[in-house]
């Protein structure tokens, strides 16, 4: 407590009504990213005691629904439930809510701490790619994501999983986290929604060219655009940049 008493953010949000400091990790993240706008369709996984609610209706206006294991006292205009994000029912409930799917998915949520770090770190990035599995069911075409994790080993890795599922990813540590506090959050814009990721390796004939020469070859309707080719070639690629309508690739094996 003596800590709180000190903290800046604490008072702040003590003064202005919100319901937890982590609203003000909210407003500076979106200040920067914009991943929230007016009217916005926002779901919170992992919402209580409420804060980022508070921060995410401020902003949208618009529909706002937090999920929680933990009944999250009601916000004016907030609509929550309580639920498991790894349970498909949750899932259904939510979209059934929205009326279809959402705009933006943020989560703050943390696992229940040990004080054993390899631990609690394991437990942070198992409860982002929860968040990350659901957002993959419920997010938009060109929608955005949000995650809180803890830096560790596994970090990178998990970041590579968000970058196959966004145009563009960025980490970032707002200014309201707490300096010793080894969290960070990461930022997917951009849904995709391509057959293909990043990484992956294909068979492909070359069926056309495009305006700069390079061949393009399709994959499941998706266009491929393969630098050093021509119509008619046989290659194997392996998938890298993916943009929203088509993807960049580079020759392996001709």
């Amino acid at each position: 407590m003596a800590r709180n008493q000190k903290d800046h953010y604490y008072r702040k949000a003590k003064e202005e009504g919100f319901r937890a400091r982590s609203a003000y990790k909210l407003e500076q993240i979106n200040g920067k990213f914009h991943l929230i706008r007016k009217g916005s369709r926002v779901v919170d996984l992992g919402a209580a005691p409420g804060g980022w609610l508070q921060v995410a209706k401020s902003i949208s206006g618009g529909q706002v629904l937090g999920v929680d294991l933990a009944e999250i006292e009601p916000i004016p205009g907030v609509f929550t439930l309580v639920g498991d994000i790894t349970d498909p029912q949750t899932t259904d409930r939510i979209m059934e809510v929205l009326g279809g799917e959402a705009d933006v998915v943020i989560s703050d949520a943390a696992p229940n701490l040990t004080g054993i770090w390899d631990v609690d770190h394991s437990r942070s990035i198992d409860l982002a790619r929860s968040a990350l599995a659901m957002a993959k069911q419920i997010l938009k075409p060109g929608g955005n994501f949000l995650v809180k994790v803890f830096q560790g080993d596994m970090f990178i890795e998990y970041l590579n999983e968000v970058r196959r599922e966004f145009g563009l990813v960025r980490s970032h540590s707002p200014d309201a986290s707490r300096k010793e506090s080894a969290e960070i959050y990461i930022i997917g814009k951009k849904r995709l929604t391509a057959p293909v990721r990043s990484g992956e390796v294909y068979d492909v004939e070359i069926t056309s060219e495009g305006s700069s020469g390079d061949g393009i070859a399709m994959i499941q309707g998706f266009a491929v655009i393969v630098k050093g080719t021509q119509a008619g070639d046989r290659v194997r690629v392996r998938i890298g940049q993916v943009k929203r309508n088509f993807a960049f690739a580079s020759v392996l094996e001709k």
